[in-house]
């Protein structure tokens, strides 16, 4: 945007981090408002800008596949509402093939922001509701007929017109899902926060002028334009490979099915090809292109500048091509089920991409995290008589290993980049009828390297109530695993029991699995991927995690780390490591 003065330094920075506070805000506001146990305390919420068509302004702080690609669904009400869209409209959007959500359970609120009568921004808050009347509760179920199956599909339609709330639209959703009243209120809460997004930027402009706000914009979207390009001149050129599978598709067992990614650098411009993926599936793990593309794009980030962080926007996007043809599972035709969109192959799709950027800039190798593990347990809340769904992020492992450092601990799942809180267990034994009985780091589970991953979980629970339905779909990790890097090994396997009168009961993921009063759930995970060969370890931070972390036993120190500990005194056997190394180990304290 042409502007007649420069603009200053000071009204440039204020500017453009307002817009990045207006996002906080947005979500502080769903997190406060919000009733259900999966939006208000786990966080799985997503909000953002865009400009008046669709263009990404400001995207400081969600779910990857939830809103980095949500330009699409922009665009896509702008198409279908051409000269219907008014000041006070807002639009709800959950359909993956209309309205581009990733999946059924993730309700897009979408609000055009008017100026002297013209639609200036757009401003999203979508955030995973309790329900949406899909064949079973909590819509994670692994083997629907169709998309259909996975619940109420909502196409980008309005829900408030001209500020009037559309009554009969919003009575004709409440009445097609379960936990009706919690999700009415969370989408009252997120209808709120894109209210008070449209008082926040109409005070910016107020307080500088609509051409001064365009025009920070124009220079922001430019400035990371031109930093997202130098980062990618200095990789070299060339294609590189990444590929990460699930264990299946919840339809045909067993079978994995996988993403393929060929990244090319050439210059300043980076392609990202998932043409060689497998074709779509009948179960539930495919994906649509936003989906496929927000994943891309966001695991391509990681490998920028960390100092990029605050700024990324659609001049981040404009060096980067895309490619997912039609009818594979990263970008499947109707009548598709996504429900699995987001653990599944948009996991992989991180996953591949991670893997392939690793090889192009190996001194950022990244590897993968521990697979996520979630359930969703359904039933009848004895405390309440009334209908419960349980969801679960206690137990998938944590990050994986950096180059330089080892991987988070205990950061939720990869498809949300940290952005998911751990639940609280307290707060879990009050809401549902379950106790916890144990919730630790398990030892041996991480992707062992010269930077290991964090560690995965040991998790169990017993139900207090009575019988139940727990669907494994969000979750896989059992035969499949994500990569490590430089020499590091992959995540561990993810396992889980039903444990019935002493018995134990193989509770595999992609499954229903009926369970009855007093069974235990127990879950084993694995954690992150390791970076470079595990023997390259120090054999000090081999000893931290055996005696100071324990996270690590005295036998995988032995046999994976090639580190001998005495057990008897507890120290560096320093001869027998440098022999297990077949090198000299570099001699450090050793209590």
């Amino acid at each position: 945007m042409d502007m007649k003065t420069p603009i200053d330094p000071l009204t440039l920075s204020t500017t453009w981090h307002s817009l990045q506070r207006i996002c906080r805000e947005m979500r502080h506001v769903i997190e406060r408002t919000a009733q259900s146990f999966l939006i208000s305390q786990l966080k799985d919420i997503s909000v953002g800008i865009w400009d008046g068509e669709g263009n990404t302004i400001a995207i400081p702080v969600g779910l990857p596949i939830q809103f980095v690609g949500a330009k699409y669904s922009v665009r896509y009400i702008l198409e279908e509402y051409q000269g219907n869209v008014y000041e006070g409209d807002v639009f709800l959007a959950n359909d993956p093939y209309h309205g581009f959500s990733c999946h059924p359970p993730d309700w897009g609120f979408f609000r055009p922001i008017f100026y002297q009568g013209k639609p200036i921004f757009w401003t999203l808050a979508r955030a995973h509701v309790e329900d949406t009347g899909a064949a079973y509760p909590g819509a994670y179920f692994s083997d629907p007929y169709d998309v259909h199956s996975e619940g109420l599909l909502i196409p980008g339609v309005k829900v408030v017109e001209k500020g009037v709330e559309q009554r009969d639209i919003l009575r004709l959703i409440w009445n097609n899902v379960r936990l009706a009243e919690g999700v009415r209120i969370d989408s009252y809460a997120m209808i709120a926060a894109t209210k008070m997004a449209e008082r926040r930027l109409l005070d910016l402009i107020g307080r500088y002028g609509i051409e001064t706000v365009q025009g920070c914009v124009a220079v922001m979207q430019e400035r990371t334009e031109r930093a997202v390009r130098a980062c990618i001149e200095k990789m070299p050129d060339g294609t590189y490979y990444g590929e990460s599978s699930t264990d299946d598709d919840g339809y045909e067992l067993d079978v994995p099915v996988a993403v393929r990614c060929d990244i090319t650098v050439k210059g300043d411009r980076l392609t990202l090809d998932f043409s060689k993926s497998d074709s779509q599936r009948r179960g539930f793990v495919n994906c649509s292109y936003p989906s496929t593309y927000s994943n891309a794009v966001a695991a391509t980030i990681l490998f920028l500048d960390p100092a990029l962080a605050d700024y990324h926007n659609e001049g981040t996007m404009r060096p980067m091509e895309v490619i997912a043809p039609k009818g594979l599972v990263v970008n499947a035709n109707y009548p598709a089920p996504m429900g699995g969109a987001p653990v599944n192959m948009g996991g992989n799709i991180l996953e591949a991409v991670m893997m392939a950027m690793s090889a192009a800039v190996p001194s950022r190798a990244a590897a993968g995290w521990g697979r996520r593990f979630g359930q969703y347990i359904y039933g009848i809340n004895p405390r309440t008589d009334g209908l419960y769904v349980f969801p679960g992020y206690h137990a998938e492992g944590g990050a994986g290993a950096v180059a330089g450092y080892d991987g988070y601990q205990g950061s939720a799942s990869i498809g949300t980049l940290g952005e998911i809180s751990r639940p609280n267990t307290e707060d879990v034994e009050i809401r549902y009828p379950w106790k916890v009985i144990s919730r630790e780091f398990r030892k041996d589970s991480s992707g062992a390297g010269k930077w290991r991953g964090g560690p995965g979980f040991h998790w169990e629970a017993v139900n207090l109530g009575g019988e139940a339905g727990m669907h494994t779909g969000a979750g896989h990790g059992e035969t499949t695993f994500s990569h490590g890097a430089l020499g590091g090994k992959p995540t561990p396997p993810n396992i889980c029991h039903i444990v019935r009168n002493g018995e134990k009961i193989r509770a595999k993921v992609h499954r229903l699995h009926q369970l009855k009063g007093g069974d235990h759930v127990v879950k084993d995970t694995g954690g992150g991927g390791g970076i470079g060969r595990p023997e390259e370890r120090d054999p000090q931070a081999v000893w931290d995690d055996v005696y100071i972390n324990e996270l690590v036993t005295i036998e995988a120190a032995r046999e994976v780390y090639k580190v001998a500990i005495d057990p008897a005194t507890k120290k560096i056997d320093w001869e027998q490591t440098e022999a297990l190394r077949g090198a000299v180990a570099t001699k450090g304290g050793g209590a």
